[in-house]
């Protein structure tokens, strides 16, 4: 009876929420790739489950896969405020970075210009 009983607790899959809640709990213990698979499995088997896509955006590995499964969030769930503050926040950041690049650049030719101005006036006032 006993060994029936195994049998049957060994051949029990976890449903939808059990492996949900066994891969988050793999990916907080570090081992991304195990919960990427089972973070999959429950999408395979329900393509709008907000929490498995908000787990594959944190794990993702660059911010494009990031940004897509954000938005994937947002179309199953326009009021998703995690999804929309992440994409705001990377929207700010990105636009932070471009702007420190224009003001570096801009800088950089503020001082050409003034260089070439300098070195056009010398030349014009030098003694031939």
């Amino acid at each position: 009876m006993a060994s029936s009983q195994f049998q049957e607790d060994s051949t029990h899959s976890p449903n939808r929420e059990e492996l949900l809640k066994m891969a988050i709990r793999t990916a907080q213990a570090g081992n991304r790739t195990a919960a990427r698979v089972m973070f999959r499995r429950v999408l395979a088997e329900d393509k709008r489950n907000e929490r498995a896509m908000m787990w594959m955006a944190k794990l993702s590995d660059n911010r494009n896969e990031r940004n897509q499964w954000l938005q994937r969030v947002l179309a199953v769930n326009p009021n998703n405020e995690a999804a929309r503050g992440t994409l705001n926040k990377q929207q700010y950041k990105r636009s932070a970075k471009d702007n420190r690049t224009l003001l570096v650049f801009g800088v950089i030719a503020g001082v050409l210009l003034v260089l070439a101005v300098v070195v056009f006036i010398f030349l014009l006032t030098r003694p031939i």
